[in-house]
């Protein structure tokens, strides 16, 4: 690592340097933990099974701001077609590249920086602090935050406000600020028929024919007008396999899956109840296995959106939309708790691709971003208490 290099950018460089691929964490926790620690962290590994997770803490009482995030990444796919080696932070014209540049080592490092830099300033800072992380956000996301949040259900940990650092910017750094997200809940349909020969149809039950005027419902369905900046929830086959490969053969089964984004005017249950439902409606013979990847939040407007909108404003300069787009992040876990979230990160253009990577004065601005965020939540909380 250069000697010349920002605070951020070297760690961050660190980062990416270990090849922390899902549920794996390769030490990048513990090297966050060793630096949070020597300012007066606390910290803590609430690990389960193969995913480490860890959550770092200084001061006590309310308000309590997490900033959430994840050391894993996705496989980087083929090596070869990478200009550099993923795992080898890189910088040309401008841009470090490497896998988790942009999704999510940046912020994380970002993370540590503003946290050195408030306790600097502020070594009597009111309420807590606190860092959480994990090594399964881009996995099944069973054991990591999901898993924490459980936890503190049954410690009562408190969060008053969580700022995850996810890649939320579309074109520059603070253009999109995310004040929500869509729920996530997916379908296996087995539905069941009796198999048989084409020209004797009396004498089977094609599960294609059944399955096909409920399809259809459901397809052409106008589940709800969208919430707030929510858009309207849709509905999506993703995978339809029947049939023995041959033209005389009428199947015997069906196998299909499909995914609900929702809206908070939804729950999960109550989706399940209405699909479920309409197969019944039509006479489908099916099996349904489900899995919630998460309820919907909406962050409403308070003292973390208003604080938000006002660090970005004064630190890049811009109003940003506020919006819901995107799939789901770990926040889908925090939110339910009671907290107040939002996700603010860089631009998220090259997330999961060949040569992924950060601006670097993107990756410069954020721990201010982030520091004068939190100072912002503290004015705005003593305000409202």
């Amino acid at each position: 690592m250069s000697g010349n290099d920002s605070p951020v950018l070297a760690l961050a460089k660190d980062l990416i340097a270990r090849p922390s691929v899902t549920p794996e964490d390769a030490g990048c926790q513990a090297l966050i933990a060793a630096r949070l620690a020597a300012i007066g962290f606390a910290c803590e590994q609430l690990d389960a099974g193969a995913v480490k997770n860890l959550w770092a803490t200084r001061g006590q009482g309310s308000p309590v701001i997490v900033l959430l995030g994840h050391t894993d990444v996705v496989p980087p796919g083929p090596r070869e077609a990478w200009t550099s080696d993923p795992f080898v932070p890189t910088l040309r014209d401008g841009v470090l590249h490497g896998r988790g540049a942009a999704d999510m080592k940046g912020s994380v490092a970002a993370f540590v920086v503003a946290m050195e830099r408030l306790v600097a300033v502020h070594p009597e800072h009111p309420g807590t602090l606190a860092v959480l992380l994990t090594s399964d956000e881009e996995g099944p996301a069973i054991d990591g935050v999901r898993h924490v949040a459980e936890h503190f259900r049954s410690t009562g940990q408190r969060i008053d406000y969580c700022i995850t650092g996810e890649p939320s910017s579309s074109e520059r750094l603070g253009d999109v600020l995310r004040v929500g997200r869509r729920g996530s809940l997916s379908v296996t349909v087995e539905a069941r028929g009796v198999q048989g020969h084409v020209a004797y149809p009396e004498k089977a039950l094609n599960p294609i024919h059944a399955l096909a005027p409920a399809l259809a419902e459901l397809c052409a369905r106008r589940w709800d007008e969208g919430y707030a900046s929510f858009p309207p929830t849709s509905f999506q086959v993703s995978n339809i396999r029947a049939g023995t490969g041959v033209d005389n053969v009428i199947p015997g089964a069906l196998d299909l899956v499909a995914n609900f984004r929702f809206n908070p005017h939804w729950h999960a249950a109550a989706l399940i109840t209405e699909f479920e439902a309409t197969l019944a409606r039509h006479g489908v013979d099916a099996r349904c296995r489900w899995r919630v990847s998460g309820e919907p939040f909406h962050c409403e407007e308070g003292v973390l959106r208003r604080a938000a909108r006002a660090a970005i404003l004064a630190r890049c300069g811009i109003v940003p939309e506020e919006n819901t787009r995107g799939g789901t992040s770990d926040a889908r876990f925090i939110a339910p708790l009671g907290a107040e979230c939002v996700e603010l990160g860089p631009c998220n253009a090259s997330i999961h691709k060949i040569d992924e990577g950060v601006p670097l004065d993107e990756l410069d601005a954020l721990p201010a971003l982030f520091a004068e965020l939190i100072e912002r939540v503290w004015t705005g909380h003593a305000a409202q208490t």
